[in-house]
């Protein structure tokens, strides 16, 4: 039995058919009908009666489909000519789109340098330090890790090891894990339904536009995307026949997850597992053992780090950065766990509260169901989100009379959990939320559309009322995502507002012609004429997508927080956002309930900012400046409006760390600023640095800071005679000085600055011990723990100021730790 006629016991292919006319693969969705001999038999139930599983596959087809497979060479033809059964333009189709991918995937990359320098910084601690490599530690003198388990480092640390530090070696493999998730797409499609079906599918993740952003980013998700697709991948290998190799594969798959970003990557177990325990093809208690076999799988996959990290005398160890006690265990379960959902995140930056705010939302903006339709999160997913809704509802509606052990039901069974609880978390969690977390969605929307659009093409096919209606349903599909893409294009009504009107008419006529057509249209005419419209439909649907693609590839992208796409009306920055790097948050200075003010352009310049003034209830004015593209683009708006209330739905102490003050404190007169080369300026309460440098988001803690040739030197100087050339208030500030130096330099107080490492006299100790050469001075005051207050990092930078001779050097303040004042 070859590989593709696994499952044939339940509802699996016939023998394969011969290539259909040369007319079918004309438009992509055509090619649903070449695989008609993958789709179940129709019942005689209704206009859209439900499949019916076919008759099991002869065992002589396995064996000619084998022979066949040997006298082409094996496995190495499959690859390069695809199944037997195949149109012929099918796999060289594939690989034209995974080189398109590539190409899109690797332009212009080295534009966006170190993009978040936070894991850059990381990465080369590790291709130093093999323990700061296992441990995920920011420097390699290992003295605090990211906030993250550390799989999502170990590519992009070998690849430096290997070729140098450079920005490619830093970002190439995240693009590769994008090319590769793409593949991996196309081949989970491709097993149950038609290579057309494979091809949307693949197509449109590779075009979602918070896809082509973090697959050319150095964030976790990329590598947390491709683990999740290839589990997905495993759990359907697994149904087919019910082999435990699979799901022990998905387990594993899993496991490599949540040590990628922890409990995220078991967002989509329970719908795999339910999945699994119904519909596979083995007994009841079997299907049970080899649940609790892959779970056994996925513990010890991901577990075994987190049992060493835990054993490990923490004296001899980094601190685990996003904790307040040192232990990975409360960062998986608080602030990277239970704390996003319910916003109780202690140590990060809005302090360790739930977050309020309208329709339940917090400081992450609001919650709800249609949270990921809004301003700024609807261009980075929703182009597809309807579609796959629809098609997810008409797939299962199709395959509902199917047999239990139905692959085909069971795949958009599995798709579409995954979907639904990973859209409902999204649409209801408090916690920390950014719109780049989207890219989770991506797959599953596009396997969604790939296997429902082939499906319903083939029961359009078949005529007769269940054709017809099959139409119709695909004539809604096309007109709802054309209007979705109408709505999303005009939130940016100077960005190319003809594309708008062009996707929205393209798509119109598209739904027209396919609902006539399945009406009325019979005969080789009536087909062509669906073909076009299906094509006209498909090219309308990803237009959208294509162009916001197009924009974030050719669009740098830097800091903690990006986002794809052109500004947005009602959402903050431009190319990217309005935080540095290009991130949007809810509640932005210049909003009034929610709503967007009146603003004015800010233009890329020397960042400047100044702290919030004023108390409670006053009328705040803001100015913020978005994006601009290197050299000094032209920004975006800020706005016009009230404070709120003092202290409510603020931080913690008042503000961001450094003591400036937050918008939605309601402190009124805080201007955003705008940014050096087009990058936005920072947040109120971020000041402008000592020297005039630079502060970045709060204070560097969000975007880093720009570190001069003079500055560098000085640090690299006698840097071997210390364990730490400096050390610096956050994570980004610290990365930023030591990429330009390669020489380790400590982060106080971690990524936010929050964090108790190291304590005042821990740090005292190093001092004494002449284990840091320099302080270096954010210039905002920054303290540790939100607000400012008395944290840790405040402690210290008192001590020092009070103590250490300054010294300025370049457009950076020093402190020589081992100089004392005089006097």
């Amino acid at each position: 039995m070859t590989t593709h006629d696994h499952g044939t016991r339940d509802a699996g292919p016939p023998l394969p058919q011969p290539p259909q006319p040369p007319a079918d693969p004309a438009v992509p969705m055509a090619s649903a009908a070449p695989a008609a001999s993958d789709a179940p038999t129709m019942a005689p139930a209704g206009p859209m009666a439900p499949a019916a599983p076919s008759a099991p596959a002869a065992p002589a087809a396995s064996a000619a489909s084998a022979a066949s497979a040997a006298s082409d060479g094996g496995r190495l033809a499959r690859v390069r000519r695809g199944r037997p059964d195949d149109p012929r333009w099918a796999r060289p189709a594939l690989w034209a789109l995974l080189a398109v991918t590539t190409v899109l995937y690797l332009w212009s990359l080295g534009a966006s340098g170190y993009a978040n320098q936070f894991y850059s910084a990381a990465a080369q601690a590790g291709s130093e330090s093999w323990k700061a490599f296992f441990f995920g530690s920011s420097d390699a003198a290992n003295s605090i890790t990211v906030d993250k388990p550390p799989a999502s480092l170990w590519p992009m640390a070998l690849s430096v090891r290997l070729f140098g530090l450079s920005f490619w070696a830093i970002l190439v493999p995240e693009a590769l894990m994008g090319v590769a998730t793409v593949g991996v797409l196309y081949a989970a499609v491709r097993r149950r339904f038609s290579a057309a079906a494979g091809l949307i599918a693949a197509a449109a993740l590779a075009v979602t536009p918070v896809a082509a952003l973090m697959f050319r980013f150095n964030n976790p998700d990329a590598l947390l995307c491709l683990l999740m697709v290839s589990a997905v991948y495993c759990v359907l290998r697994a149904l087919e026949d019910a082999r435990t190799k699979w799901l022990v594969l998905a387990g594993v798959c899993f496991g490599l997850g949540f040590l990628t970003k922890t409990l995220q990557a078991w967002l989509i177990l329970p719908p795999l597992a339910v999945v699994y325990a119904v519909c596979a093809p083995a007994k009841f208690g079997r299907r049970i053992g080899q649940l609790l076999l892959a779970g056994l799988a996925m513990v010890v996959s991901g577990g075994w780090w987190v049992a060493i990290v835990e054993l490990w005398p923490a004296s001899s160890r980094p601190y685990i950065g996003g904790s307040q006690h040192n232990s990975f265990l409360e960062l998986t379960f608080g602030y990277n766990g239970l704390g996003r959902i319910n916003g109780n995140e202690t140590g990060s930056v809005g302090g360790g509260g739930p977050g309020g705010g309208g329709r339940g939302g917090g400081r992450w903006g609001d919650t709800g169901i249609d949270r990921l339709f809004g301003s700024d999160m609807g261009g980075q997913i929703a182009w597809l989100l309807p579609a796959a809704f629809i098609l997810l509802a008409a797939g299962i509606w199709l395959t509902w009379r199917a047999r239990r052990t139905d692959t085909r039901r069971a795949a958009f069974l599995v798709w579409g959990g995954a979907l639904l609880m990973t859209f409902a978390t999204f649409s209801f969690m408090s916690g920390i939320f950014h719109q780049y977390y989207n890219i989770a969605l991506a797959p599953y929307t596009a396997a969604l559309v790939g296997m429902g659009a082939a499906l319903l093409w083939e029961r359009r096919n078949e005529g007769g009322r269940a054709g017809a209606a099959a139409s119709a349903v695909l004539a809604l599909t096309v007109a709802v995502t054309a209007y979705m893409s109408y709505v999303l294009l005009g939130r940016s009504p100077d960005w190319h507002p003809w594309l708008r009107w062009a996707v929205l008419i393209g798509g119109l006529a598209a739904a027209a012609g396919l609902l006539l057509t399945g009406l009325l249209a019979t005969g080789r005419l009536g087909r062509k004429a669906a073909l076009a419209a299906a094509g006209l439909g498909l090219a309308a649907g990803l237009a959208g997508p294509v162009a916001y693609t197009l924009n974030t590839v050719d669009t740098p992208k830097q800091g903690s927080i990006v986002t794809a796409g052109p500004s947005v009306a009602g959402g903050m920055g431009g190319p990217g956002g309005g935080f540095p790097g290009g991130g949007r948050m809810g509640g932005p200075p210049g909003m009034q309930n929610g709503r967007q003010g009146t603003g004015q352009q800010g233009q890329g310049q020397q960042g400047q900012g100044q702290q919030g003034q004023g108390q409670g209830n006053q009328q705040g004015q803001g100015q913020g400046g978005r994006q601009g593209t290197p050299g000094g683009g032209t920004g975006g708006t800020g706005g016009t409006g009230g404070g709120q209330p003092g202290g409510q739905n603020g931080f913690p102490g008042g503000g961001f760390p450094g003591g400036g003050q937050s918008p939605r404190n309601g402190q009124g007169n805080a201007q955003g600023g705008q940014g050096q080369n087009g990058t936005p300026g920072m947040l109120p309460g971020g000041g402008m640095g000592e020297g005039g440098r630079r502060g970045g988001g709060m204070g560097g803690l969000l975007t880093g800071q720009q570190v001069d040739a003079e500055v560098a030197a000085k640090l690299k100087k006698n840097a071997d005679d210390y364990t730490w050339a400096a050390a610096a208030i956050g994570s980004q500030n610290a990365a930023s000085y030591q990429l330009a130096t390669q020489k380790p330099v400590m982060a106080i107080g971690g990524f936010n600055g929050s964090d108790p490492s190291p304590t005042l006299a821990q740090f005292k100790e190093y001092v004494k011990q002449s284990k840091i050469h320099y302080f270096i001075s954010s210039g905002t005051g920054m303290g540790g723990g939100p607000g400012g207050g008395q944290g840790t990092s405040s402690q210290i930078t008192s001590w020092i100021e009070s103590t250490y001779k300054k010294v300025t050097v370049g457009s950076a303040t020093l402190y020589d730790l081992t100089q004392k004042k005089t006097g």
